[in-house]
């Protein structure tokens, strides 16, 4: 199995537009052998910036629900569909997600997660070939192909969805309780649980 180190994209020049608008490539972070695995749309501001996934505001929340499930950002595997920022953090272009594909896949297959969680509308789709209604459908699983294995992709609302509808943190919630008891990871730590 290959290093985290080894899947790291480094000068990538493949899509113009994201070389221009970006200040470094911000690759995957978390555990090689993480039973979870999170996969966001691309990079933003405070992303770019950092070098690291989930670092602004969107980041916190994650945080936030994956320390009520009984896990830390440590245990977890984060990273993007695109591993640069567009421009003025519009969505990725169609061949944006293309270019960087096989990146994705490489590092999911490396990581062999007990589930790929799909943090918005952008990666499920994109994981899963297909339109996706994500409020609908989140706390989904479907077992779909990926590079050269089958993983069960679990599709969740994007963190920052409840900064603008406070009932999207519960689903986001779910979702995740969800996943984490899927892997048998994590454990309840809400204070009202106790």
């Amino acid at each position: 199995m290959a290093g985290m180190e080894d899947l790291e994209v480094r000068g990538c020049e493949r899509c113009p537009a994201l070389v221009e608008s970006r200040t470094r490539i911000v690759n995957g972070v978390g555990p090689a052998t993480a039973s979870l695995l999170f996969v966001g749309e691309a990079p933003g501001q405070e992303e770019d910036a950092k070098g690291e996934p989930f670092v602004g505001r969107s980041g916190a929340i994650l945080d936030e629900v994956l320390r009520d499930n009984g896990l830390a950002r440590a245990d977890v595997r984060i990273t993007n569909c695109v591993r640069c920022r567009p421009p003025d953090n519009r969505d990725p272009y169609a061949s944006e997600l293309e270019h960087c594909r096989d990146y994705l896949e490489t590092e999911i297959s490396a990581v062999d997660p007990t589930v790929v969680i799909t943090l918005g509308r952008v990666p499920s789709e994109h994981l899963l070939s297909r339109d996706v209604a994500v409020t609908n459908e989140a706390g989904s699983v479907v077992r779909t192909a990926i590079g050269n294995g089958q993983f069960d992709v679990l599709i969740c609302v994007h963190p920052a969805a409840s900064l603008y509808d406070p009932n999207q943190r519960t689903t986001l919630e779910r979702a995740i309780e969800k996943a984490a008891a899927m892997t048998g990871t994590g454990g309840q730590a809400r204070i009202g649980d106790f």
